[in-house]
């Protein structure tokens, strides 16, 4: 019964991280009017359904979700910790620069000299992720 409550506990937590950061990434374009670079929209292409898969799993208690939420927060945390070093570390950007819009080195915020948007979301990915190694995904 413990191991059950873990469960729940981690199912619940990372769905509400993943709603989080649905809703921040929301906040930043509709409401701050932030537009996103071709890297936030693979974040989000990322973020957005672990909101529903995990919301899903999380109300149905069934752990097995864990099999499709880590590949894509695995993906998408590798999207985030890129999309970071290149706002971060200014010679990267002549690796892959964004051909289109909005660079992605830009920064519209830099809480602190270091908290920016794919900060933010290689945070909620990394949370996501450490939650599911709680999340036993065998059925009993």
């Amino acid at each position: 019964m413990r191991d059950m409550n873990k469960q729940q506990i981690s199912l619940y937590l990372a769905w509400l991280v993943s709603v989080t950061a649905t809703l921040g990434s929301l906040y930043f374009s509709e409401i701050r009017g932030f537009i996103p670079c071709e890297l936030c929209w693979y974040q989000r292409i990322l973020m957005y359904p672990l909101a529903l898969i995990l919301g899903i799993g999380t109300f149905q208690n069934d752990p097995s979700v864990r099999r499709f939420v880590l590949p894509m927060a695995s993906v998408g945390w590798s999207i985030s910790f890129y999309h970071y070093l290149l706002q971060k570390v200014p010679g990267l950007i002549d690796i892959k620069p964004c051909v289109n819009g909005v660079p992605c080195n830009a920064q519209y915020i830099n809480w602190l000299g270091f908290i920016t948007i794919p900060f933010l979301a290689l945070t909620a990915f990394t949370l996501i992720i450490t939650l599911m190694f709680f999340i036993n995904s065998k059925k009993k």
